[in-house]
């Protein structure tokens, strides 16, 4: 069994924890519902996310279960976040006590600054790479959709989670479990996008309406 706890706060980007969320429960249902999947925010209230979803935590950062994934978010609430020892705390405490410590986007940033990135090689969002190699004590990798160092799995922006996601379940329970959870979800992402290339024939295009 594998407890996934992910990190929820004021100002999250939606995909970047709805993106591993889709993951790790298509995981576990493969896996027949044998692991568990967390939602954990500060307070117990609704969380507004970066583009106003909102969103109820399971639990608080005083009663989770034991994890063995910590998932950090990024989004514009990262930069209000850096500054809360209680969030910084809790992220520097549980990263010393789980398997696997990962991060989206600009959660490199918590993570830098709650200690676990310090030292280590990152990846992070394309427009906030230039101020996480300023803060020192971090490479950013600039060239990798995520990057892995040792126990800390960091990933570049929004739907590079995805990604991130299907390498750390590849890695806990196998490859071939990896490859039918990406099929499960039906992510295939190259190319990239296709909805500016008219179809060939208009059989085709009856087939797509």
């Amino acid at each position: 069994m594998t407890t996934y706890g992910i990190l929820i706060f004021d100002g999250a980007e939606e995909l970047d924890f709805t993106g591993p969320w889709e993951v790790f429960t298509a995981s576990s249902m493969l896996r027949d519902h044998a692991d568990t999947v967390l939602l954990i925010a500060e307070h117990p209230g609704a969380v507004r996310c970066n583009k106003g979803m909102r969103v109820l935590p399971d639990h608080t950062l005083d009663d989770h279960p034991q994890l063995d994934v910590l998932l950090v978010p990024g989004g514009n609430g990262t930069r209000r976040e850096v500054s809360n020892p209680v969030l910084i705390d809790w992220i520097r405490k549980t990263a010393a006590n789980v398997t696997w410590t990962t991060s989206v986007c600009t959660g490199a940033l918590l993570l830098h600054e709650a200690g676990p990135a310090r030292g280590r090689r990152v990846a992070t969002h394309h427009l906030f790479e230039e101020t996480l190699q300023a803060r020192g004590d971090i490479t950013v990798v600039r060239d990798a959709r995520y990057v892995v160092d040792e126990s800390l799995v960091t990933s570049q922006g929004v739907s590079a989670g995805i990604d991130m996601a299907l390498w750390l379940i590849g890695r806990l329970h196998g490859r071939d479990h990896a490859r039918a959870v990406r099929q499960y979800i039906q992510y295939d992402p190259a190319p990239p996008y296709l909805a500016d290339e008219p179809f060939a024939t208009g059989a085709e295009t009856a087939t797509a309406v």
